[in-house]
């Protein structure tokens, strides 16, 4: 069976981007780089519009704001480029042009849950703030990890990732600080019908 991770990275007050930002808002180390070198295979999953940002970067469109991709970027990129990529849209047309995408219709919540009982090894969200909602109300989520960068973008803020999330206990199974500025946590998460009615045991 195969195993869930939703991955974010955001700032301190739980924002994926800020505009006007370069990635990883500029604030990327060695130690966090080289982490993210060594990270397993994954099959990574995503929505319509982050297929369409993403590609659009991988193919040389430059976000706003920058001139060009600083080249721990563009070695961000050519690693998606590589792995293979399952995209959920009804609006988007085959053949993706993005090298190793395959596109899915219909029920994403459905189809991650034949990936899981049907596979093996990583799935992986990337962005799709919507997508890894879905996956994460349905109790498909493994794991919940978070990398936050020590800046608050609340007059460029955008994305807000909690925004519609259920509430949701994190059992922390891993936390990790890079390059002495960066944060990681990792939970394990269980989606609450209700708060819990006494203090936690």
């Amino acid at each position: 069976m195969a195993e869930l991770l939703v991955d974010f990275i955001t700032s301190l007050d739980g924002y994926a981007s800020g505009e006007g930002w370069p990635g990883f808002w500029g604030l990327e180390g060695p130690e966090y780089l080289a982490w993210l070198g060594e990270q397993p295979e994954v099959t990574h999953l995503m929505g319509a519009n982050t297929y369409r940002q993403m590609s659009g970067f991988a193919a040389g469109q430059v976000p706003n704001g920058e001139y060009e991709f600083r080249a721990e970027e563009a070695a961000s990129l050519d690693g998606l480029t590589q792995a293979s990529k399952v995209v959920f849209s009804s609006s988007l047309e085959e053949p993706l042009t993005w090298a190793n995408s395959t596109l899915v219709r219909g029920d994403a919540v459905e189809a991650v849950r034949a990936m899981k009982e049907n596979g093996s090894g990583l799935l992986g969200t990337i962005g799709s703030l919507r997508l890894s909602r879905s996956l994460l109300r349905a109790g498909l989520v493994d794991r919940f990890r978070v990398v936050m960068f020590p800046v608050i973008t609340g007059a460029t803020g955008a994305e807000r990732i909690y925004d519609g999330y259920p509430d949701v206990a994190l059992e922390m199974i891993d936390h990790r600080t890079f390059d002495g500025r960066i944060q990681l946590v990792e939970y394990r998460p269980r989606v609450l019908e209700h708060p819990p009615l006494g203090a936690p045991a």
